[in-house]
């Protein structure tokens, strides 16, 4: 019974629920995206706070605004490189693969597709990178719209550090306040398999699996890319700075499982920053490099975008040679990257992408309706996976991560004299930049 207590043990229990339930009594999925959407809503609750006050006080405690700028630097051209690595790896396995051949199109309905349609040929990505910008930083809080909290918050942490003493007194209050967020966030984390349990609830009663019958191929080389991708690509990047993959994983599994339910990278967004701080990692790096990156760094919708216009390509008999392949990169090189500000923001990056290749029919989305949902999970865990070791990475190569706490808490190992041994109880301190804090772990 001890092990009914852990939390990813709970949850693991309610996806398995929620797809029974879901499955015998698919009237019922109404009420699974309620409790799904109630659980969700009261993560991003505390999103845009978090995001302020620990960005503010992580700058603001740090006295050195060129190491700021560097950190958002070297994030900013680390997401280039990976995401476009993840483009072309989709491009590549399909190309290999060939999951769009033999699938016919009567077997599909287009009758919802031009809400979706109309809604893909609406966004402007220019406007998408003047959006950054805010023009009511009340309303974005009020939105959570992340990249303008993000960018407000730089600009008051930067206010902050030129304050002195007073700049010293906020930011010791902030790192209080912050506190409060991060205990509130301790409540709603215990309803996770509740939240689990309603999110796989709705998906299994409203989608069903008979669509995976036809759609089968794509599904597993689909998921296969992603593994692919987090355990070869991500664990190579690990590998390089000495680091253990697999250790990080388990180390954040919970909110992977939580991402299973809901289908939503976000819903764990403020757990994983919560987290990371506990792991030794800079408060600054935390702040800035996760919140950007789930706008800019987004591996798995990189690859479920171009896998997915490759099969329908693929579907309609389309030959597309080198330079068009290329082209289809280079445009999601840009549509990729606004992805995250967009609700239901795959389908969306997708019809607007196709719409500006102008060379595969929009009414091969019709295929992929079915199986959306079910990549959406998919694609969320592969970009929340994607972050993590981002901030790992930058908080290493910045000499701002506290190899010692990480080796603790993540990888259960303690150095002394040389010697790495075992242990099943940690006891950690962690010292971020602008105060001590003293964490255990059980």
């Amino acid at each position: 019974m001890k092990l009914l207590k852990q939390l990813y043990i709970q949850v693991i229990i309610g996806v398995i629920l929620g797809i029974i339930v879901g499955y015998f009594f698919p009237s019922l999925n109404n009420v699974g995206k309620m409790i799904g959407e109630s659980y969700i809503n009261l993560i991003k609750m505390l999103i845009a706070p978090l995001i302020f006050f620990t960005i503010t006080a992580g700058i603001a405690g740090t006295g050195n605004l060129k190491k700021a700028g560097r950190i958002g630097g070297k994030a900013i051209i680390y997401f280039e490189i990976i995401s476009t690595f993840a483009l072309i790896l989709g491009v590549v396995v399909c190309n290999l693969v060939k999951p769009g051949e033999g699938i016919s199109m009567s077997n599909f309905s287009t009758a919802n597709l031009s809400t979706i349609v109309e809604k893909g040929k609406e966004v402007n990505w220019s406007d998408f990178f003047l959006h950054i910008i805010p023009s009511n930083v009340v309303d974005s809080f009020a939105k959570g719209d992340i990249l303008q909290v993000l960018l407000f918050s730089v600009l008051f942490g930067i206010g902050l550090s030129k304050m002195g003493s007073v700049g010293k007194s906020l930011t010791h209050n902030f790192d209080k306040i912050n506190q409060v967020l991060f205990a509130i966030l301790n409540m709603i984390t215990l309803l996770s398999p509740i939240g689990a349990f309603g999110g796989m609830l709705y998906t299994t009663g409203k989608f069903g699996f008979a669509t995976l019958l036809i759609l089968g191929k794509l599904m597993l080389t689909f998921y296969a890319t992603a593994a692919f991708f987090i355990f070869v690509v991500l664990g190579l990047i690990m590998r390089y700075y000495k680091l253990n993959i697999f250790k990080l994983l388990s180390y954040i599994k919970e909110e992977i499982l939580i991402v299973v339910g809901s289908s939503s990278s976000e819903s764990v967004l403020p757990n994983l920053m919560s987290k990371l701080e506990n792991a030794g990692c800079s408060p600054t790096v935390v702040g800035l490099v996760i919140p950007t990156g789930y706008s800019f760094n987004l591996d798995g919708t990189a690859i479920y975008l171009s896998m997915s216009i490759m099969f329908i390509a693929q579907a309609f008999n389309i030959h597309l040679d080198f330079m068009q392949q290329l082209s289809i990169i280079g445009i999601l090189l840009l549509t990729s990257k606004g992805a995250g500000g967009i609700t239901g923001s795959g389908f969306v990056v997708l019809t607007s992408t196709l719409a500006a290749i102008n060379y595969i029919p929009l009414e091969g989305l019709a295929i992929l309706i079915g199986v959306d949902r079910f990549m959406s999970q998919a694609r969320s865990i592969t970009n929340m996976i994607g972050n993590t070791v981002a901030t790992v990475v930058i908080a290493k190569n910045e000499n701002l991560i506290d190899t010692e706490v990480y080796k603790k808490i993540v990888e259960k190992k303690e150095y002394n004299n040389d010697i790495i041994f075992e242990e099943t109880t940690v006891i950690s301190v962690l010292v971020p930049e602008s105060e001590e804090k003293i964490k255990s772990t059980i």
